[in-house]
């Protein structure tokens, strides 16, 4: 008999559980990749919404005004301006950009807190669906704009607004639906890794944006915007929300048993077992966020899962009672500065780099996304660095306290050429993405599974949504601020984030 190839080996080498574990990873992934794809545009057409050319073209026009009244004027597109884009060609314009930040991220704080709570009373799938395929149709209105010529503000600003509520159907739907398919065992790691979906998001943003925003800057929105459309009818096709939505086939045995190679790894309670047995260790892999799955009665003869209703996870917790679970509002407030100083380098560092290095638009877009690479090493260090520790407030205090005085040596830094520019965006990348990616994924899951909920299953949903939006007021504040400070100059811009860092720090403390 012959022997079986080495790839067929290697695939027949996992269990039935451990690809849909896989595909789960991946496909939850690339869902939310496509979230921070569609928000990344707006970062990278700044520059071309507005111009510096008043400076740029003064000489020009007085070295050349006796020769300009010689010649016939030429009539210039409807849609062209010659600082760019109206109402953004005005000097306040980083007071209007910074209003578009802000209306997003106001609108995605608020809606936040209350997504959480409509999440868990609703299937994960349809909801997730149903928001992907809204924020599609708000993110592509935006460069509609551009085809149809509409200089007016509220249009953006509405549009802004309404895809920022869209949006925050998407971070509680994916952790709840991780979480309910991986264990405690490596959770740092594990979802270190796929947090990494932000940064690579952010990085597919940048160059689809930056490919047309000197040419057609409205594109630059429709086609992020077609993209997490048609990731929405993915997830609507494919999306498997908790392990006992599909058939636990375990063989029945009078023990407890774990199936490596077979239809699946799951731990199986049949009553026959003792209390001794029961008592004994799961492996921490098998030790799912959502424990309902024990629930699950298996049929030899059907593929068909019969779930039971647990004296647990019956019901949905409420907001204060989430609040009441130890830590929630201590990370809340900790992730709230981090975000802060993270969605000001997402919203404003393609216009500093374009600013302080003297680039275009697309070039700019382009080196900014050395932020987001930085980010995802980050992620995942503090993933790792958490799990080796089992002390992720102490991880998140380590990377904060380095993060400070990095953001002063990239102010300082930058100025001195493209190479040290380069080198800094990776640093900072990691250390200011870490300990919130570290936030926003272990940590919520910790707390929206701890003790004190005696294995409610529905509780994570709004346990995630409370910690992100609160960070999400800070992510609110930050572009805002950096609209408001940036006039001053851009030293200034770096102090107050240096500030918001000490004051995550500061919080941070009180956990540890």
């Amino acid at each position: 008999m012959a022997q079986l190839p080495p790839g067929i080996r290697f695939i027949t080498s996992f269990s039935r559980d451990q690809w849909y574990r896989a595909f789960i990873f991946s496909l939850t992934f690339f869902l939310y990749a496509s979230f921070h794809l569609s928000r990344k545009p707006i970062s990278i057409v700044k520059g071309e919404l507005h111009k510096h050319c008043a400076a740029s073209h003064e000489v020009e026009v007085n070295s050349y005004k006796e020769y300009a009244a010689q010649i016939q004027p030429v009539k210039k597109p409807s849609n062209v301006s010659q600082c760019g884009w109206e109402p953004f060609d005005k000097n306040n314009y980083k007071q209007l950009l910074g209003a578009l930040d802000y209306s997003f991220l106001c609108a995605y704080a608020v809606g936040m807190y209350l997504s959480g709570i409509i999440g868990e009373r609703l299937p994960i799938r349809y909801y997730l669906t149903v928001g992907m395929l809204a924020s599609g149709l708000f993110t592509a209105m935006f460069g509609l704009g551009y085809f149809y010529n509409i200089h007016n503000l509220w249009f953006y600003i509405m549009a802004q607004i309404a895809n920022g509520l869209v949006q925050t159907t998407g971070w509680p739907s994916v952790v709840t639906c991780i979480g309910n398919w991986f264990g405690k065992g490596r959770r740092g790691l594990i979802m270190g890794i796929w947090n990494s979906h932000t940064s690579v998001g952010n990085i597919l943003g940048s160059l689809i944006a930056a490919y047309w925003v000197s040419t057609c800057w409205g594109l630059s929105f429709v086609m992020p915007g077609v993209i997490i459309a048609v990731m929405g009818i993915v997830c609507f096709l494919f999306l498997i929300e908790h392990p006992k939505d599909i058939s636990c086939s375990c063989t029945p045995s009078s023990s407890s048993k774990t199936f490596l190679n077979g239809a699946c790894r799951f731990r199986v309670q049949m009553p026959t077992l003792d209390a001794k047995e029961t008592s004994k260790p799961q492996d921490p892999e098998m030790q799912h966020l959502l424990i309902d799955s024990e629930n699950c009665s298996v049929s030899l003869n059907s593929s068909t899962v019969v779930t039971g209703e647990g004296k647990h996870g019956t019901s949905a917790i409420s907001f204060l009672g989430a609040l009441r679970i130890p830590g929630v509002i201590e990370f809340s407030f900790c992730l709230l500065f981090a975000k802060l100083v993270s969605y000001t380098f997402l919203f404003w560092l393609p216009l500093y780099i374009t600013n302080v290095e003297h680039l275009d638009a697309k070039r700019a877009g382009d080196l900014s996304t050395l932020f987001d690479v930085g980010g995802i090493f980050g992620g995942i260090l503090a993933g790792l660095i958490s799990d080796r520790l089992e002390k992720r407030a102490s991880t998140c205090g380590m990377m904060l306290l380095l993060a400070a005085p990095t953001l002063y040596m990239f102010s300082a830094v930058s100025k001195m050429g493209l190479e040290a520019t380069v080198v800094m965006l990776l640093i900072s990348g990691a250390l200011v993405n870490g300990p919130y990616a570290l936030i926003t994924t272990a940590v919520s899951a910790d707390l929206g599974t701890h003790k004190s909920l005696k294995g409610n299953a529905r509780a994570l949903s709004t346990v995630t949504a409370i910690i992100d939006g609160t960070g999400s007021v800070g992510a609110a504040l930050g572009p805002l601020l950096a609209g408001l400070i940036s006039p001053s100059g851009w030293n200034n811009v770096f102090y107050m984030l240096m500030v918001a860092d000490a004051c995550a720090l500061l919080v941070s403390l009180k956990i540890l």
